[in-house]
């Protein structure tokens, strides 16, 4: 039964994840995303109250 025959599938299997680890990884984590966000103020804004007609 050829399909039991781990050496072919092992050697795919390890050259592919070496693909992805040498070449694919560094350049997925060499992108930057073009505008950085903004820092937002620290300090709390304190909510209206809303006056409901019904109550």
């Amino acid at each position: 039964m050829p399909q039991l025959n781990p050496s072919p599938w092992f050697a795919i299997l390890v050259a592919s994840w070496l693909i992805l680890l040498v070449l694919i990884v560094p350049k997925v984590m060499a992108l930057e995303f073009p505008n950085e966000p903004a820092p937002q103020d620290t300090e709390k804004s304190k909510g209206v109250n809303w006056n409901w007609p019904w109550l």
